[in-house]
């Protein structure tokens, strides 16, 4: 890595959390590094390490210094370390990156695990499912003719903002299982080609649930990335996908952090006997973003020919031990579910906020 690539993953220990996110997404690298004033390394973030911190409750907005204790110290190696040393510790460990400093702990290079593979892969390895099935009931009467993932989102479809984003990450293949007026879509996009993947429709001849297409795809090693055909997002694939590598995951469900204020006091109570008294108390949750992302044998737990959705397909894996996990999106996310969903994703997109 030379230089100038270097220095764009730097941060300062003073910037946020949410700042350092914000630069890890921008330079696709997957790390920053955090340095001192005079260029010495403090620590090393990665995108996984942010997301894990969204899992613990920890709050983005608070100095990227704080995501550790003051006694921790990032692994590197020095700049003079031979090329087939690293590439021993790179392959001998779950490493992806490594910082080389010079004697005075000045970050001056980075090696990454894919400096050291022959043959740098084409694509991330992934397949996609967009559902595309659905009526798009609460969207009425604007999805009377059009179906709800058609309709009109900028200057193109909602659908397509979906596979644009996804060819971006090199996913090449594309699975859309449709149901409610079919045909828009193949119209639209045909085998796919023009928009630069291949697409190849599942038409279910009555609706499925949110996994029962998974049972009609064909056999593969690939893992699958299923996103609902109305979800429109910026969130990284590449490091869903690590995260999901990284924690030898049969399934990753994203998920998004959500909150509600009750507006009244809430009695605790036991019995008739009161307790206590929260005033107007805030809930947190995690919930469901509609991006999933899993291996492909994870299609054998689903019934074939029947509706069978993703909230069975989770609770069946967990009954099994399977180890399901969580992936925060912290990135822009909206579910265009009701009309004023779309009304407020048409104005992010005349706007440049959504992808």
């Amino acid at each position: 890595m030379n230089t100038t690539d270097l220095t764009a993953l730097f941060v300062s220990p003073h910037q946020t959390m949410l700042e350092v996110m914000q630069r890890i997404n921008e330079t696709a690298q997957g790390i920053s590094l955090v340095v001192d004033s005079e260029g010495r390394l403090v620590d090393t973030v990665t995108d996984g390490d942010l997301r894990r911190a969204v899992l613990a409750g920890t709050d983005l907005h608070r100095p990227v210094s704080e995501l550790r204790s003051a006694a921790h110290r990032p692994f590197t190696m020095p700049v003079s370390t031979p090329r087939d040393e690293l590439a021993r510790k790179l392959h001998g460990t779950k490493l992806r990156h490594i910082p080389l400093v010079d004697d005075y702990g000045r970050a001056v290079d980075m090696v990454q695990l894919g400096d050291f593979l022959s043959e740098p892969p084409a694509s991330p390895g992934v397949s996609a499912v967009v559902m595309a099935g659905g009526y798009g009931a609460r969207l009425r009467p604007l999805t009377n003719e059009i179906p709800k993932p058609m309709l009109p989102l900028g200057d193109k479809p909602v659908v397509e903002h979906i596979i644009d984003r996804l060819r971006s990450y090199g996913v090449q293949q594309v699975y859309m299982a449709t149901h409610y007026k079919a045909e828009a879509f193949s119209d639209h996009f045909g085998d796919g080609r023009a928009f630069g993947v291949q697409i190849d429709y599942i038409q279910e001849e009555e609706p499925r649930g949110t996994a029962g297409v998974l049972a009609a795809l064909p056999k593969g090693d690939d893992p699958l990335l299923v996103i609902n055909g109305d979800i429109i997002t910026d969130v990284s694939y590449g490091a869903m996908l690590r995260f999901h590598q990284e924690s030898e995951a049969e399934m990753t469900v994203g998920i998004r952090h959500y909150e509600f204020s009750v507006p009244y006091g809430v009695m605790e109570m036991e019995g008739t006997n009161v307790r206590g008294l929260k005033e107007k108390p805030t809930h947190h949750f995690f919930v469901n973003a509609g991006v999933y992302l899993l291996e492909r044998s994870v299609a054998q737990h689903v019934p074939p020919g029947c509706a069978f959705d993703m909230p069975q397909l989770i609770e069946s894996l967990l009954s099994l031990g399977k180890n399901v996990i969580g992936f925060p999106i912290s990135e822009y996310w909206l579910d265009i579910g009701r009309i004023s969903d779309y009304e407020k994703a048409r104005s992010d997109a005349e706007a440049g906020r959504c992808a």
